[in-house]
């Protein structure tokens, strides 16, 4: 059911390191995101998919974890991500299609949960660094979102924004992740 999947889908940073994505998975999760709706259907998007350990690794330096976990400096070695999806924008196609990234992008997360693994969406890129380790031509191409994935590691549960109205996400001294979220009555106009 969506829903589940929806509930079930968070933001997942630290993974279980010998569970690997094979590349058929992979392309699997890029047919679905292909097969979604596109801006003028300009179908703008290139992905490039990473899973081999020496790749993974050279992706992983390019990335920041969870800003707001300040004293986190992201998984360790063995909990690091098992795959990546590079979600690229043609340039030549067009400048403007946040629209179908982010479609992608969850459309990617929903098919990798229903599969029993999760990811996290990361904007925070060394963007040049990724340019050169992987040939991607800054010129032609945004380097617009990575997705890591893997199979999760850790508990992640929905809790109700507190009275403060604070909507930091935190962890407990256990490891557990907290993600507040406003209720239905504050977010309806």
């Amino acid at each position: 059911m969506l829903e589940d999947l929806v509930l079930k889908n968070r933001s997942y940073r630290r993974f279980y390191g010998d569970c690997k994505i094979s590349n058929d998975e992979l392309l699997h999760l890029v047919d679905l995101a292909r097969n979604t709706a596109s801006t003028a259907n300009l179908q703008g998007l290139k992905f490039l998919i990473v899973n081999e350990e020496k790749k993974n690794a050279d992706v992983f330096e390019t990335l920041s974890f969870a800003g707001r976990l300040k004293e986190w400096n992201g998984p360790k070695e063995d909990e690091r991500p098992t795959a990546y999806i590079i979600i690229l924008t043609d340039l030549s196609v067009g400048k403007n299609l946040d629209f179908d990234v982010g479609i992608c992008a969850q459309t990617i997360l929903l098919g990798a949960t229903e599969m029993g693994y999760g990811g996290c969406m990361l904007g925070s890129i060394k963007r040049e660094k990724m340019s050169e380790d992987f040939g991607i031509d800054l010129n032609k191409y945004k380097i617009s979102l990575c997705i890591a994935l893997g199979k999760p590691k850790e508990d992640v549960r929905l809790v109700d924004v507190k009275e403060d109205g604070d909507i930091a996400y935190y962890r407990d001294e256990k490891g557990t992740h907290y993600v507040p979220k406003r209720s239905l009555k504050d977010i309806l106009f």
